[in-house]
Formats: structure tokens, sequence, C-alpha cells
């Protein structure tokens, strides 16, 4: 039984194909147009997927969307006329586009699919799942867990913001949901806009502003933004938000409240801004951490799944895990609606089809979450040939020596090795990786090689072994999803004057043993690195122990700012000649920037866009 999962037509498109419950293959159609958080039919990355599965188009049983787009046109509709007459321009520049486009998906999907192969009774195979259902199969069905509470929160699907479903075996029962408008994503989302970053990706960097802030805000926004009840259930004021009828997040009440207009974007961060992420990230926190102790008491279960896109903050996926309600936490990597393509499929499975399920007790389902693309040894070769690099070619234990000697030379390595990941993050397969003692390295890649904000923290990449002797974890942290305080014995005293200091003035100081991957409030966003997973990974991360009596690494996605994760040799190539990466680790290539034709250099920085 062979199911296409896709997620498109908002932000993230992506696919994924299982066979026979297994996952295959899952791709972000970004990584193949090279357009950050494409929306469109993810035809690059379906055609990626069939090809990693062996499969023709005619073969698939099914094809499951991941949304109900009748449910959101009547959610669109009825928030419309809930507000009436306010929002008359956003409903006049929205509706036309869901009546030409975005209601009829149906059609439009097979018209999509027709032009794989035109003679498949495309109707017949397709399926669709609701919004929240796909993002709780992703959860569930690939967690090591037999029977679990699944926790779905994000902007909104179809009506749903917040859902908890409980999932047995192959059953997946939704139990309560929040709706819209009131949201936990937007109201971060409101609070990302509000503090002059872009929505649906700089929600990141409100919470990696956070540490730097003090939670002034904190009252305020309990107080008048949010009805936050005892077990984490809640309601917004709509008095002060915009986004249900108008072009913005926020509105002018929201901007009196605050005492300020919206940061303008690429202007000077203030201890205000600061002080606004740390209050909003405060409140979240709160949120989550009364829902789950909720859920605790409620649910016989000691398994958490989480899912949906403030499951990626991984600042409130910490305090979960430390708070002990449940036992075990886990999370999908791709928790954002790229992951949908994957739930679609799974729900279609397991749910629809009745198909029997296979428990992960090891690790998980998702394959480390390599998922992607691949490139064979002679592939690459030609590939970077055919751009003119210049590269030696090594056995495996020269490749892992050599670039375990560069790095701790403190040179910045671009690390292209087997399938590409799936999900925000990178794992080890598409990373840029640095030596995490060199206290000026956050500093250096934010600013000469990511081209970005340099207050934006790195996580560590750590040996699963060893990982309880750097980070208060106890726990497998494979896909970077929960943040742990640094170890107490790794831990740098402040000095008294260090402490007075505020806001970014507090980036300089070294406070542990690896300064390059702790934020200001002694944490990290810890990855484990398993052998079973990336075996040559976890090999560099041993030689450089060797080196440095250190089992981890600092571990940044291979892009720089404003494009998607690299996903091709030619990709990598690009970044390395357009940014101050030092070296080139490619398969079994080894590409050092001195070596290449200075006329393929590229000045990537001031091309580029807002992320």
């Amino acid at each position: 039984m062979k199911i296409l999962g896709i997620s498109a037509f908002y932000h993230d498109s992506a696919s994924a194909l299982i066979e026979d419950g297994k996952i295959i293959a899952a791709a972000q159609e970004e990584r193949f147009s090279r357009k950050k958080h494409d929306s469109d039919f993810p035809a690059q990355a379906i055609a990626f997927c069939l090809k990693e599965a062996k499969t023709k188009p005619e073969d698939l049983d099914h094809v499951t969307f991941y949304d109900k787009p009748f449910l959101k046109f009547e959610r669109l509709l009825e928030t419309y006329l809930a507000f009436a007459p306010r929002g008359f321009s956003s409903f006049a520049m929205s509706v036309p586009i869901w009546l030409k486009e975005k209601l009829f998906q149906k059609s439009l999907l097979q018209k999509k699919l027709a032009t794989l192969a035109p003679d498949v009774d495309w109707e017949s195979k397709l399926l669709f799942a609701e919004h929240h259902q796909s993002h709780a199969a992703s959860a569930f069905f690939p967690s090591p867990f037999d029977e679990a509470a699944i926790l779905t929160m994000d902007g909104v699907g179809e009506w749903a913001t917040t859902s908890v479903f409980e999932g047995e075996g192959n059953n997946l029962a939704v139990s309560r949901e929040i709706h819209f408008p009131h949201s936990l994503g937007l109201l971060y989302s409101a609070f990302t806009y509000y503090t002059g970053f872009r929505v649906n990706s700089g929600e990141y960097k409100v919470m990696g502003l956070a540490p730097y802030g003090t939670a002034t805000y904190k009252d305020k926004i309990l107080k008048n933004l949010i009805d936050l009840k005892s077990d984490g259930t809640f309601r917004l004021n709509m008095e002060y938000f915009d986004y249900c009828t108008g072009l913005c997040m926020t509105n002018d009440k929201f901007n009196q409240l605050f005492g300020a207009p919206p940061r303008l974007p690429e202007s000077a961060i203030t201890q205000r801004e600061m002080d606004l992420a740390a209050s909003i990230q405060a409140v979240i926190e709160e949120v989550v951490l009364r829902l789950t102790r909720s859920l605790g008491k409620q649910l016989q279960t000691k398994n958490l799944c989480l899912a949906g896109g403030v499951a990626l903050n991984c600042v409130a996926n910490g305090k979960i895990l430390r708070d002990g309600i449940f036992e075990n936490v886990w999370i999908q990597p791709a928790a954002g609606d790229a992951g949908g393509a994957i739930g679609a499929a799974l729900a279609a499975y397991h749910i629809y089809l009745g198909g029997e399920r296979h428990v992960y007790t090891d690790l998980d389902g998702m394959s480390g979450a390599f998922l992607g693309p691949t490139f064979e040894q002679l592939e690459i070769e030609t590939r970077l040939k055919k751009v003119g690099a210049a590269f030696d070619v090594l056995n495996e234990d020269q490749l892992i020596s050599k670039t375990a000697d560069k790095l701790t030379s403190g040179e910045a390595v671009g690390w292209f090795q087997g399938r590409m990941e799936f999900g925000p993050r990178a794992l080890g397969g598409r990373s840029i990786l640095g030596d995490p003692h060199c206290p000026n390295m956050q500093q250096t890649l934010n600013l000469k090689v990511k081209y970005r904000e340099s207050f934006r923290p790195f996580a560590p990449s750590v040996l699963m072994e060893d990982a309880a002797d750097w980070f208060e974890i106890d726990k497998p942290s494979p896909y970077m999803l929960f943040v742990s305080e640094i170890k107490k014995s790794r831990q740098k005293k402040m000095t008294a004057v260090q402490e007075e200091l505020f806001g970014l003035e507090k980036l300089n100081i070294a406070r542990s043993d690896i300064p390059a991957v702790t934020h200001v409030d002694y944490s990290a966003r810890v990855q484990t690195v398993h052998s079973e997973t990336n075996p040559r990974y976890h090999k560099l991360l041993r030689a450089f122990q060797n080196r440095t009596k250190c089992p981890a690494l600092i571990n940044t996605s291979f892009n720089i700012r404003g494009e998607p994760i690299v996903c091709t040799p030619e990709d990598a190539f690009r970044c390395f000649m357009g940014s101050e990466i030092d070296v080139l680790a490619i398969g079994n290539c080894f590409l050092e920037k001195e070596k290449q034709n200075h006329s393929l250099r590229l000045e990537y920085k001031d091309a580029l866009e807002l992320d």
C-alpha cells in the first residue's frame, strides 16, 4: 500500500510517501525551488518521493491532502460575517483568491496530479484529512509509543488552533479543541510582527531574543490580551488584534497598550523588544505548562506527543520535559505544515484504511528525519567538476580526520552528507559546523557566514552517550527540539560587573566551556547524535572529541539568510563560495576555500531578502 501525502497552497509545501505505514521519503518544495517557504504545489518534492520509492504515479493507492478546504472557507466566511462591516478590504482581497483557486482545491489537485500521469483516475484516489488530524497523526504514528496523549498547537487549521487527541495502536481520536480566533500560535506571531520580524519565519528570532530581556510585560499580556484558565484553556481579547479582518496582526489599541508602534524591520533592536520577547515567551510557557499538566491529570498515560508550529518552541518543550508530568515526550521534527504531508499519508493508512501500525521501540519511525535526497559519490564528483570546483577525494577516515583538524583550528565547515533532513532543522546532513570552544564563533558565524542578526544562538550537536556530562538532559533529543541548561560543572561564574550588563551587552561574555553554543541564560538547544541514524556525523564528533575532549560541535543549517537549506551539491558549492565558510566536506570530496578559483566567488550578502 503506497500513499502520497501532500501539504500545499499556504506555506511550507511538502510531499511524503509511505509504504505499508513506513515513511520512505519526505521533502519540502522550497529545497528544490530555492524559494524559502514555497507554498506552491510540491511538484518537485513529489517527483523526488516517487523516485526514492521507485514508484510510478499510477502505482499510488491514494493521495492525501493535509487539510479540508471547504471547512477552511467556512471559517473564513463566518469570521468576516462575525466582524462585519470591519475588514471589508481584507475580505475583498482574500475571497476572490479563494473562489478562483483555493475553494476548489480538489479539482486543482486533480489537474496537478494529471501532469504526472494523465490517464489515472485521480479523483478516486484523492483523500482529505483535517489539518489538526494531520498534525496529530504526524506526531503519534511515527512515535515510539503504543499509546499517548497528543497535543497540537498552531496558528489555525480549518477551525482548530489547539487540539487534544488520544492515540492508541492505529486509532487516533480527538477529545477537545480550542477554535479560531483564539490561537496560541497567532498570539506569538502577533508579537513576532510587533517586534519587527516576519510572521511564519521570525518566531525563532523572538524565542532567541527572549533571554536577553526580562518578562516585564507578562502581567500586562495576561491581564489584557489573554484570559487564561487554570487548565490551560484560553480566549484572546480580539479588541487588540487585527488578523481576523485586517491586513496586519495587531492594531492601534495594541500599540497604545505597549506604548509604541511596531518596530520597523531591520531597525535597531532595543531593550524594549527584548523585554517584549521575554514576556510573550513566558506567557506561552505558562499556557503550555498548564495545558500539559491538565492533560497529565486527566489522561492515564505517561507519554506525550506534540505537533503544530508551537511545538517548534524548543524552550517551552524543554520545560515540559523537565516538569515531569509526562515521563516521555516525543515531537514531530517537521512540526509545522510541512509535516502535515507525513501526517495526512499516515492518517489515511492507519485511520481510513485500518492499516496495522508498527511501533518503533528503539528510536522512532522518522529515520532521524533523514528522508530527503542523497547523492552517490560519482554523481557528486561529476556535479562539482561541472561547476568548476577544486577538490580532493578522500576515504572516510581521511575525510573525518581532515575535517576534525579544520574544526579544531577554528574554521567553519560546510558538511553535506547522506540524505537531506526533513523539517526546519539541520541535523548533520546539511549543516555548517564550528568549534563551540571559540568565544567569538557565534558572532563570526552569524555575521560572516549566515549574514544574520548577531544575537541569534547556535545549537550544539553532541554524542548521545556523552550528552549528560555536558547538558542537564537525560533523554534523547535527536531533532534539536529541547532546550536544556549547560551542566553546572561546565558553566563559568559571572563577575559582579558582568551581572550588571543589559541586553546585547551580554553577548560577548563566555558563560561556559563551550561559549559559542551557550545562550545568555546558560541554555542550549541540544541535538543528540546517534550512530544508528547518522554514523558518519557520529564519527566526526568522536574524532573532534579525541582532539579536544569535547563531544560537541556547533551545528547550524547549511544556508545563508533568505535562502532554504541546501539540497544539491551545486547548492552547497554556491553557498560555500558566497559565504565565508572555510571548508566544504561533501560526500568524500574535500574542498578548501583558498584552493578555489577566485572568479567563482559570489557576493550573497547584499542580495539577500529579510527572513
